[in-house]
């Protein structure tokens, strides 16, 4: 008699939320309003549903409100519209938790300084939907994470509460998908991949996600998700390492990797270009692999393949040290005391991201070696690197080309002109085959 109450206890949960999900009259909280979870906060509201931001940092909070934004794939004419029409909503109150019927956790997934995961935000977020957890609510976590997150970290701490999954709550993994700064793919075009804890869970969180994309890919399990999160974001480290190390061979060669790149992308099946460049930035890309490489060897498995992709890459930065090095020995001038004028420090070009940005460990391999660094990058006003070393970015003028030994192109902003710096006569390094000129003081990877 009890498993039959439960049972049709269940189905009414199941019944009544999917009810309020058809109708878009669930209501939606967004944990972490960042990169990830203010874009899928704006994306919710303008699909109709009434979503709270909720943010643990009241400064991002309060300048969300202001419309500065910590991403810039998403405007702030976006947000302030949802946020008028009463859709959006941003919030330090964790208890705004408890009227959600649908939790979406988009907190940051970083490694620590031994290249371990560190789970500090997703436990945290966990332990407050816990404190305001109630019987029919769809949990999702959409931080990108190792396989077995949802089940070993999550899942525990929600049944701490005496709830059960698929009984009393649903439970699934979602993972984010997005690529700052690409205008190419609206939020609704990316498919959605969705793996439950039980066949409810994941039926539940895919009626949601079917409001807001054009197509939900349902697996198997919430892990299956997260390795599939994983393996995507992996496949591109290793591809980016075998460009890096290629471009390693062309150097030592004499030849022109990017040249032998545009000729292989002209090759019209099973070839896809990737380039190399001065290292790795971006939440996902540079740390999934220690990510996969922590869970791995809990099972006696060491992903040997992924670890050296890893560290070729993390490499790379000391190899643009040795090209500026090699850059200034051609003009006469020791790298100690030298001007050196970065050229972009967000990861990828035309974002305001700096996340794992090679440029800070540039920066810092040239302070150790006493040269004095200097940049220009108009999305970076200011900048911390790890190793505690504060920089403005200034304006690229005459004054500042006849001030700088060397200049090292490290993010190709579109909005970049290089004519001036040609003329200079400065020897350059382009880490990014952004100068389309040949010259002597031009240095590429």
């Amino acid at each position: 008699m009890a498993t039959d109450e439960n049972k049709r206890h269940q189905q009414q949960h199941t019944v009544s939320l999917a009810d309020k999900i058809a109708h878009r009259n669930a209501q939606v909280a967004v944990l972490g309003l960042g990169y990830v979870g203010l874009p899928m906060s704006v994306h919710l509201a303008e699909a109709g549903f009434n979503v709270v931001g909720i943010d643990i940092d009241s400064r991002r909070v309060e300048a969300i409100k202001r419309g500065e934004l910590p991403t810039s794939d998403v405007t702030g004419e976006r947000v302030t519209k949802v946020a008028e029409n009463g859709l959006f909503s941003p919030t330090d109150d964790t208890s705004a938790i408890g009227s959600a019927d649908i939790v979406l956790i988009c907190v940051p997934t970083p490694v620590n300084k031994s290249k371990e995961p560190d789970l500090t935000c997703i436990r945290s977020a966990t332990d407050a939907i816990a404190s305001h957890l109630r019987q029919g609510q769809l949990i999702i976590l959409e931080s990108t994470t190792y396989p077995g997150t949802t089940e070993e970290i999550i899942l525990p701490r929600l049944e701490q509460t005496g709830m059960r999954v698929g009984r009393d709550f649903y439970l699934a993994f979602s993972p984010e998908r997005l690529d700052p700064g690409n205008r190419r793919f609206a939020l609704r075009e990316i498919p959605k991949v969705v793996g439950g804890i039980t066949e409810d869970c994941a039926a539940v969180a895919s009626l949601f996600y079917q409001q807001m994309t054009d197509k939900v890919v349902r697996v198997s399990s919430a892990t299956t998700a997260e390795m599939v999160k994983i393996y995507e974001n992996v496949f591109r480290n290793i591809n980016i390492a075998f460009a890096n190390e290629v471009a390693l061979l062309c150097d030592r060669m004499g030849l022109d990797v990017w040249e032998v790149i545009e000729a292989a992308a002209t090759k019209p099946y099973g070839f896809m270009p990737f380039c190399p460049g001065p290292g790795l930035g971006g939440h996902c890309i540079p740390i999934d692999p220690y990510y996969l490489a922590w869970k791995a060897r809990q099972y006696d498995f060491h992903v040997r393949f992924i670890e050296l992709a890893a560290s070729i890459n993390d490499s790379m930065p000391y190899y643009v040290l040795t090209k500026i090095s090699h850059a200034l020995n051609k003009a006469r001038k020791s790298l100690n005391g030298s001007q050196i004028l970065l050229l972009g420090v967000t990861y990828k070009r035309d974002v305001a991201d700096t996340r794992e940005s090679p440029a800070f460990k540039i920066i810092d391999l040239l302070v150790e070696s006493d040269a004095n660094v200097r940049y220009a990058d108009p999305y970076i006003p200011e900048l911390h690197t790890p190793a505690g070393h504060r920089l403005r970015s200034e304006v690229v003028d005459a004054q500042l080309l006849r001030e700088i030994d060397c200049a090292v192109i490290v993010t190709d902003h579109t909005n970049s002109d290089y004519s001036a710096l040609i003329r200079s006569g400065k020897p350059v390094v382009d880490t990014r085959n952004a100068v389309k000129h040949e010259s002597p003081l031009i240095v590429r990877l």
